[in-house]
């Protein structure tokens, strides 16, 4: 994990509590992956509130991304995930000291969603990726509606037809 002086110990996560999640993010890099995720999701996006600990994991799960031959469908569904609740206007500011780390994550997430792209098979997977790309790419919307399952895509065409 990177070390940012004293910056983790005073993150705030989604319920707008302070939240850390450095342990959840080195339980994955560990191979125990399945609670950490539902620690993650549960701590860093609360009904489209983000926060400054939101915002620190990004940078962190792209580096877990880039080392993983193949990735977990949460990795860059909550990448895409944060990064749509960045945009509200109700969530906060990317910390000025870390603003550096996570635009240059987001300039990695298109390179890595591609060579994780053609080899996925799983629906889950292959929307998390093509959410993440089109957020990396300012395609919020296109995001917003990669991460829904063919589906809920199917009803919403059903809908308006």
């Amino acid at each position: 994990m990177q070390e940012k002086g004293d910056h983790w110990s005073g993150l705030i996560g989604g319920y707008r509590i302070p939240y850390d999640p450095r342990p959840a993010l080195q339980a994955i890099e560990q191979g125990k992956a399945e609670l950490a995720w539902e620690e993650l999701w549960e701590n860093l996006y609360h009904q489209g509130d983000v926060g400054s600990a939101s915002y620190a994991a990004v940078p962190e799960i792209v580096r877990i991304i880039a080392h993983t031959e193949k990735p977990d469908w949460n990795t860059y569904a909550l990448i895409s995930t944060i990064e749509e609740a960045r945009l509200s206007e109700h969530n906060p500011p990317v910390p000025e000291w870390l603003e550096p780390a996570y635009q240059e994550a987001w300039k990695r997430v298109p390179e890595l969603a591609l060579v994780h792209l053609a080899p996925a098979s799983d629906e889950t997977l292959i929307c998390s990726i093509l959410a993440a790309l089109a957020q990396a790419k300012g395609q919020t919307t296109l995001g917003k509606l990669a991460l829904l399952t063919e589906r809920e895509l199917q009803e919403i065409i059903a809908d308006y037809s």
